[in-house]
């Protein structure tokens, strides 16, 4: 039997060390790989979307967001897809023609 309170305790320090929820994880997927956003474009979308936030609390998680993904872009070309249940879940990387190494670095 899995405990449900080590399930929720381990997710909610996951998102503490990533400084990021699931669900936020989630929409930077869908801007990124769906709506094809860059950092820019995702930055202008969220500002609508995050009302709750200021622009520059929404552009430091977006900063943090490619930061992460510039880390760990390249791994998508090299590591076997697995089942993903969403719509920009990975393929077998044929036609993905999207730049996969990065400045880590960037502003």
């Amino acid at each position: 039997s899995v405990d449900n309170d080590a399930v929720i305790e381990h997710s909610q320090l996951d998102e503490e060390e990533m400084g990021m929820t699931y669900a936020e994880l989630g929409l930077y997927g869908t801007f990124r790989k769906l709506q094809r956003c860059g950092p820019v474009s995702m930055y202008r979308k969220l500002v609508g979307i995050w009302t709750h936030l200021s622009p520059a609390e929404v552009a430091a998680k977006v900063k943090r967001f490619f930061v992460y993904y510039s880390i760990n872009r390249h791994k998508m070309c090299t590591l076997t897809p697995a089942y993903h249940a969403e719509g920009y879940s990975p393929d077998d990387n044929r036609f993905d023609l999207r730049q996969f190494l990065y400045n880590t670095r960037w502003p």
